[in-house]
């Protein structure tokens, strides 16, 4: 990521990515069953970057504690990926996350499987002209740490809100909510396949994918609600395409207001029993937001 940050042309975008990785990095360590501190996680990091980190990147290191990630590291990773390829070149986004992946797998060995995702997706409208739009399956190790990150996922924002209400109808288990449904189907205006970002051949969507988002001919794999790719990759086309979110609107009576919000404290709940669980009790009920300079924060 340091190396690719110095490619753009805008180390505004990319410093934001690295800054917001490490943070999701050091939160992840953070609540492992054999806790890592920062100087444990990046004692493989050359020594030059190394020395600099900390002083370049400090807002990680002080609030990781306290605030928890948007999202995975390896999501980070891809939005950088997309930032210094063009948005459309899908064949090349293919290629250096294969590429990536492979690396990663030299390097850590045994934990091939830490931090890194399997699967890519891409969304996009039904059209020549159409942007496409990325996401990768869940980065996480272990149970507790991929409920967390879903649920932060979820309530932070960064999943458009109807991706959210769909994935939080099942969270953290697989039962569906008796009173909420924000499940829907894909508006047929728009397309979202996923791939092996390993082999880059295209995968079935999961019986998850599909009570979420209505998807045929799946994979009768069941999946943690939230954990696979295309949530990541539908979140992004739904912001960025309003037409196809409100075709795609959850149709349940039960989809309301009083509900959705009721829903939201359920997920809330759920989630600080579960940092609790990691001793993680001093969330102060934040997000971490790379964006926001350290003065602010502590103002």
């Amino acid at each position: 990521m340091l190396k690719m940050k110095d490619q753009s042309s805008e180390p505004e975008v990319t410093s934001k990515l690295v800054d917001e990785m490490i943070h999701s990095i050091l939160f992840l360590g953070k609540i492992k069953n054999k806790p890592l501190c920062p100087k444990d996680i990046f004692d493989g990091v050359d020594d030059d970057n190394n020395h600099h980190l900390k002083e370049k990147y400090p807002n990680p290191f002080k609030f990781y504690s306290s605030q928890l990630p948007r999202r995975s590291p390896f999501s980070c990773m891809l939005d950088m990926i997309v930032h210094l390829k063009q948005q459309n070149d899908e064949n090349g986004i293919k290629d250096e996350l294969a590429e990536i992946i492979s690396k990663l797998k030299d390097e850590t060995r045994k934990h091939d499987k830490e931090l890194s995702s399997t699967v890519l997706c891409v969304s996009h409208v039904n059209n020549t002209d159409s942007v496409k739009y990325y996401g990768v399956s869940m980065s996480t190790s272990g149970k507790k740490s991929g409920r967390i990150m879903i649920a932060a996922s979820c309530l932070s924002f960064y999943w458009d809100e109807y991706v959210a209400g769909a994935v939080m109808t099942f969270y953290p288990d697989l039962m569906k909510k008796p009173y909420f449904d924000g499940t829907f189907n894909l508006s047929r205006d728009a397309t979202c396949r996923a791939y092996n970002i390993k082999n880059k051949s295209e995968m079935k969507p999961c019986k998850s994918c599909s009570n979420l988002f209505g998807f045929q001919e799946t994979d009768p794999k069941v999946w943690p609600y939230g954990n696979c790719a295309e949530v990541e990759s539908l979140s992004k086309l739904f912001k960025n395409d309003d037409q196809v979110k409100q075709q795609s609107r959850p149709q349940s009576d039960t989809f309301t207001p009083d509900n959705i919000e009721k829903v939201k404290d359920e997920t809330r709940k759920k989630l600080k029993e579960i940092l609790n669980m990691t001793k993680f009790e001093k969330w102060s009920g934040e997000f971490y937001d790379p964006s926001v300079e350290l003065t602010c924060r502590e103002g």
